[in-house]
């Protein structure tokens, strides 16, 4: 079943390893997927890839924090395109002088990064929102997909500015499903997905010794989730797709956990 097919959509982040996935898996749906990121090899790598399995991808080089990179980019999709469908914001990341390692307190904190950590994952997510939902405006139709985090939702140790961009992304996924059907109608739905715990590149070495045995705190999470594992990229596809498509077209404003259980175990 194609749910997608026919659409137009871009995936900020789409060269990592869970906007990857998410681009991979909208592909496989029939979707023609933009894949947005700063490093032009890792995007062009990612294009290829899909390309070769018989998807439809293409490459946007771009800083989700350039305005002017983002406008150019949308110049160009509705030039060759005529239309945007679907955005999902997954560019984000954490920063090294907003974490709270365990021989530090608070009053470490790196406010510069601190900075730098909000404007990565909210601005990152609200600059985009910006320029591509205005075609969905235009058109009356489109499928917002932010990308969250369960660190929003729970308090996790070390992740201070993560944590708190983060909970900005969940809020403003809310407040903007409401505004845009107040103000546009039924027909722009505005969703989050909140990641449990998936190994990526920044957080390998926290959760992963070098033999891939769990460190301290990877076997402290698994231990805190139900299905006793971390999640793989591609389980992520399956909600997205959803999201995205027509089948939740009475879906606007939620934020979906996708974290074996982590959220709701208290630890009991």
């Amino acid at each position: 079943m194609n749910r997608l097919k026919g659409k137009v959509a871009i995936v900020t982040g789409g060269n990592g390893v869970l906007g990857g996935a998410i681009a991979k898996g909208f592909a496989a749906q029939g979707a023609k997927v933009g894949i947005m990121g700063r490093t032009e090899a890792t995007v062009q790598e990612k294009v290829e890839e899909i390309n070769a399995t018989s998807g439809e991808a293409f490459p946007l080089v771009a800083d989700v924090l350039d305005r002017d990179q983002l406008e150019a980019c949308k110049d160009s999709i509705l030039q060759e395109y005529g239309k945007i469908d679907i955005l999902v914001n997954a560019a984000g990341g954490n920063v090294k002088g907003a974490v709270i390692t365990p021989d530090q307190t608070i009053f470490d904190l790196n406010l510069n990064d601190f900075d730098k950590v909000n404007n990565l994952n909210f601005k990152g997510t609200l600059l985009p929102t910006l320029v591509f939902a205005k075609e969905m405006v235009q058109q009356k139709k489109g499928s917002i997909v932010n990308i969250s985090s369960m660190a929003a939702q729970r308090a996790l140790t070390r992740g201070l500015g993560y944590g708190a961009a983060k909970a900005a992304v969940d809020n403003f996924t809310k407040w903007l499903a409401v505004e845009m059907n107040h103000k546009y109608g039924d027909g722009i739905r505005v969703n989050a997905i909140a990641p449990g715990f998936f190994i990526g590149e920044q957080n390998r070495e926290l959760l992963l010794n070098e033999d891939e045995s769990l460190t301290a705190r990877g076997q402290t999470i698994v231990n805190q989730t139900p299905m006793r594992r971390f999640g793989k990229p591609e389980e992520l596809q399956g909600v997205a797709n959803w999201l995205a498509s027509d089948e939740a077209s009475f879906v606007t404003g939620i934020v979906v956990p996708v974290d074996g259980g982590f959220g709701a175990f208290s630890g009991v």
